[in-house]
C-alpha cells in the first residue's frame, strides 16, 4: 500500500489487562507485508501486546497536507501481535534494518532487556482516501476489497 511506505512511526491502539483501551505511538518497521516495533516495558502497550495480541495500527495523514481535516487519507490495520524471539535470526534481521532505516539509536536500544521486538501481522485494513473513498481490504493477501459505498452518507446508524 503506496500510502504507508513513507511513514516512520504509527499510533497503536491495544488493550490493557481490564479490556481498557490505551493509544500510543511507536517507529515502525514495514518488511514483507508485516510491521515491526521495537519497544520498551516502560510503555504500557508492550505489556498490553503480551497479555492480548490484538491490536491496531493508524497511519494518517498529516493534517497540514489534507485538503480537508474530514477526510484525511488513513490506514486503520487490524493486526495480530507476536514478540520475535531475540536469540533468533529474524531479531538480528530486522534490528539491523531498523539500524538502517532509524540510525544509531538502535545500537544504544539493541542490548536493552526490556526493550521487545514484535512482530505485526496484518488481518484487515480500512482504507480512507478522502470523502465516500473508503475501503476494507480482508483475505489471506489483502486483495479482497470492498468498498463501504453501503454506510453512511445519509444512513442512519441503528
Amino acid at each position: 500500500m503506496t500510502f504507508i511506505d513513507g511513514f516512520q512511526s504509527a499510533v497503536l491502539a491495544t488493550l490493557n489487562k481490564n479490556g481498557e483501551p490505551d493509544s500510543s505511538y511507536a517507529p515502525v518497521l514495514q518488511e514483507n507485508q508485516r510491521f515491526y516495533i521495537y519497544i520498551s516495558e516502560l510503555a504500557s502497550h508492550t505489556f498490553n501486546l503480551l497479555e492480548n495480541p490484538r491490536a491496531s495500527v493508524l497511519f494518517i495523514e498529516p493534517e497540514e497536507k489534507a485538503d480537508h481535516l474530514f477526510a484525511r487519507q488513513r490506514a486503520t490495520i487490524r493486526v495480530n501481535a507476536a514478540t520475535v524471539d531475540r536469540d533468533s535470526e529474524q531479531w538480528t534481521d530486522i534490528l539491523n534494518k531498523m539500524e538502517g532505516k532509524f540510525g544509531e539509536i538502535i545500537q544504544m536500544l539493541k542490548p536493552l532487556e526490556d526493550f521487545h521486538l514484535f512482530e505485526l501481522t496484518p488481518e484487515s485494513i480500512n482504507y480512507v482516501r478522502g470523502f465516500a473513498q473508503a475501503y476494507t481490504l480482508t483475505g489471506d493477501d489483502l486483495d479482497e476489497v470492498t468498498h463501504l459505498r453501503d454506510r453512511g452518507h445519509g444512513k442512519k446508524l441503528a
